[in-house]
């Protein structure tokens, strides 16, 4: 521009308008020149005309969404089929699939209930609209990020999806929801929808609606429910089936923890006052009944199956609930009825009901597994559904007791393990089974007691598995290294989150919860010569007799070296042959096992095998009241019950029942080398205290026994788990001696010691070793001698 003046308008002449020419290019309105950066970023004309343009297409989208989505028809779960379960030959074990609701008033729900209820789901119901777009966005962020999928929905849109749509977690179903709730929301009253919402709302235990859920878990009327029950069911809502305390006890934490929050609520919101909140306690629910379609084990059966298919995510559990699946499973009839018989014969004829309260408290289970397959062939779980609710095969509340005692050696094999002197662990090698002996080389102090406060002095792994020695196995725990215990435990089936299952000297003798299913697994892979698969128990799902379900491919894999399985087997069949799993010989077959005993007799286990069946059986105290666990002194009119007594006679008589005209296999083994090597003895081995035993000697079991005194890591205070297989026979120092200086059942003379037979015989008969000879053991048993006088 020029520096001359220019010339201005005079008085009645407009001034002149600037031209496109007169800009230079790159300026912005008012002259200055818009350069660099600042050319890239919008004007304020631009961004205000863009939001404007978005919000008027927001708005007429949701207009078109609005008019556009109409309320359907409710969903026709009044016409629901059923779901078909049947038996490997195809032959029916039950159906189920009713609906169980019955449609209440809100009046009919008490102020609890309601209030509960929208303590868990929908604290601020009565005060928001129909939909919450903050807790949308946040639970689509939250499920995208992978923390875990939420789906932010109000009560009113839950009951939307319950009620008009279906379950699907699909971005066309939360449109269709939204719009249908904003119109739900102006065309009927809060109550109403709260009234649907409690009346479609699923409870677990095919309860659908609050008041089947009062009756299943507590035999009332929804009207009649206090807070705490209230809270409970309304935590439920959440995760219908993992909350049920009943059919889940491993999962009672987390159930009362919702239980927590629901009331903490009520308090919040000021529906309950904190005084009434302080003094409640958590409303244990009672034991489900059923309908008698659903009596004896299918309705065990139907309940294990569903929890398969869903947490394996076969099928999910609202699918699952809406029925039209035809399922097959793995179980033979032929063997599911065997299980029971062993049960019935072995078991429950024996029990006394009205003149021996204890044996009120006898619960059983049991499971089987094909090892060559992974499939669950059969399980036994209690007398009755619609009686005892709870699945005894599946439950995780109840210590293993000394069944875990192979793994412990599985592993020492497996990792090539040396005892703290340096002397690799094999069936011959010498520990100290001296009562109370302090564990070496575990920083803590760790004196577990055995069996009635027994002390063997030195014996074998194969004499101290035969005897369940308690101080043996927790040193070689220590030897092996706990950590690598676990480890094995996890790498044969136990699952890695077992309750107690930690690395420390006690998980030699059982304080694991593992479920008998788990320990069949476990079982099943050792008699698989160490190569594992996940058991199944289905063979196939089909939906409306056309769509085939897709089934997960089983994967196998070595979790542990054959020879670590296979010598671990042969160790095994001593414990049938001579130790105190005698009874299992009644099975007519070649058979390797352990027996157990949970803390304070609360439970008595045996696991064993063929080459063809891996069975687990295990007898349980529990109140039928309370659910409290129950000691078992004076069942049956037994002063114990043992995992060699009963558990054995039920597993030997169904395992001769379930291969009934199968050919007998024989085990095939490839031990580890050096198995059968005598090894010397330690040079700074402490000899057995003369007079060790001999106080127990004339004193038979006593119901408990003296606390050991001693804290036992991983447990409680007192723990004597190995208080196990409380047949006594080679359990006393002293023994029965014979003519010739020998001995039988393990006792002790001037010429050694041995758990199998009356010895003296160059030879040793078909005991597990002798005195002054070679013993064998028959059926692929090793071979033990002695030196210096004692047995290696």
């Amino acid at each position: 521009m020029s520096d001359e003046p220019q010339p201005q308008p005079g008085p009645g002449r407009p001034p002149r308008e600037p031209q496109a020419a007169d800009a230079p290019q790159g300026t912005a309105e008012g002259g200055r020149r818009r350069t660099g950066w600042r050319r890239l970023v919008p004007t304020w004309r631009i961004v205000l005309g863009t939001c404007l343009v978005g919000g008027l297409l927001l708005v007429g989208a949701f207009f078109l969404g609005y008019h556009l989505v109409k309320i359907p028809p409710a969903n026709a779960l009044a016409t629901k089929q059923a779901n078909v379960y049947l038996y490997a030959d195809g032959s029916v074990i039950a159906r189920d699939g009713e609906v169980n609701r019955e449609n209440v008033t809100l009046d009919r729900v008490s102020k609890d209930a309601r209030h509960a209820v929208l303590a868990a789901e929908d604290r601020d119901f009565y005060t928001q609209s129909a939909v919450d777009p903050k807790a949308m966005v946040r639970a689509a962020w939250n499920t995208a990020t992978g923390k875990g999928k939420q789906s932010g929905s109000t009560i009113t849109q839950q009951y939307v999806k319950n009620y008009y749509l279906r379950q699907e977690q699909t971005v066309t179903r939360k449109v269709k929801e939204f719009f249908i709730a904003i119109k739900l929301d102006r065309e009927q009253t809060k109550d109403q929808i709260l009234e649907g919402y409690l009346n479609t709302s699923y409870f677990g235990r095919n309860a659908y609606g609050i008041q089947a859920a009062a009756q299943a878990y507590y035999g009332m009327d929804a009207k009649d429910l206090d807070a705490g029950r209230a809270a409970y069911l309304a935590a439920l809502v959440n995760a219908p089936s993992q909350y049920d305390v009943v059919a889940h006890p491993e999962n009672r934490r987390a159930a009362e923890s919702r239980w927590n929050y629901v009331l903490d609520g009520m308090v919040e919101k000021g529906w309950l006052s904190e005084s009434e909140r302080a003094g409640m306690e958590f409303p244990m629910p009672k034991e489900s009944t059923t309908s008698t379609g659903m009596s004896g084990q299918r309705g065990y059966i139907v309940r294990i199956v569903k929890d398969h298919l869903v947490q394996n995510r076969i099928v999910a559990e609202e699918e699952l609930d809406r029925g039209g699946y035809r399922i097959t499973t793995t179980l033979q009839k032929d063997k599911q009825d065997a299980f029971v018989d062993a049960v019935n014969d072995k078991l429950m004829d024996r029990l006394d009901k009205k003149n021996r309260k204890v044996d009120t408290y006898v619960r059983a289970g049991g499971a089987s597994v094909d090892p060559r397959t992974g499939k669950v062939v059969a399980m036994y779980n209690g007398i009755d559904y619609v009686k005892q609710y709870t699945p005894n095969a599946t439950r995780r509340d109840y210590q293993v007791g000394s069944i875990f005692k192979p793994i412990v050696f599985t592993s020492a094999v497996e990792n090539k393990s040396n005892t703290q002197d340096g002397r690799l662990i094999t069936p011959n090698t010498v520990y100290d089974g001296t009562n109370k002996r302090p564990v070496q080389g575990w920083s803590g102090h760790y004196a577990p007691e055995n069996e009635d406060h027994v002390s063997y002095g030195d014996v074998t792994v194969r004499e101290a598995t035969d005897k369940s020695v308690n101080s043996v196995y927790a040193q070689m725990a220590v030897d092996v290294g706990s950590e690598k215990v676990m480890q094995t435990a996890v790498d044969l089936g136990i699952p890695a989150k077992t309750p107690s299952l930690t690395p420390s000297p006690s998980i030699a003798l059982g304080v694991a919860t593992a479920s008998v299913l788990d320990m069949a697994e476990a079982y099943a892979t050792l008699a698989n010569h160490g190569r594992h698969g996940t058991y199944t128990m289905i063979e196939k799902v089909t939906k409306d007799g056309r769509e085939t379900v897709e089934l997960p491919k089983r994967q196998t894999r070595q979790a542990v070296s054959r020879q670590a399985a296979d010598t671990t087997t042969s160790v095994l069949r001593g414990v049938v042959q001579n130790g105190t799993g005698t009874a299992a010989l009644d099975a007519g077959r070649p058979a390797a096992g352990k027996t157990g005993t949970a803390e304070e007799d609360k439970a008595a286990w045996f696991a064993g095998y063929t080459p063809d069946l891996a069975t687990v059986v295990a007898v349980m105290g529990q109140d039928p009241e309370t659910g409290a666990q129950k000691k078992l002194y004076g069942a049956m009119g037994l002063p114990r019950v043992n995992g060699g007594g009963v558990p054995a006679e039920i597993w030997a008589q169904f395992t001769r029942e379930a291969l009934e005209g199968e050919p007998v296999q024989e085990f095939d083994l490839d031990l580890q080398v050096g198995a059968d090597q005598i090894q010397p003895l330690p040079s700074d081995a402490t000899p057995a205290d003369p007079g060790a035993g001999e106080e127990d000697e004339d004193h038979s079991p006593t119901p408990g026994g003296p606390e050991s005194g001693t804290e036992t890591p991983g447990t409680d205070p007192g723990q004597t788990e190995g208080q196990t297989d409380g047949q006594t026979q080679g359990q006393t120092d002293g023994g029965t001696g014979t003519p010739d200086g020998g001995t039988t059942e393990g006792g002790t003379t001037d010429g050694g010691t041995g758990t199998g037979g009356t010895t003296g015989d160059p030879t040793g008969g078909t005991g597990d070793g002798g005195a002054d000879g070679t013993g064998g053991i028959d059926q692929g048993g090793l071979t033990g001698t002695l030196t210096g006088g004692r047995r290696q």
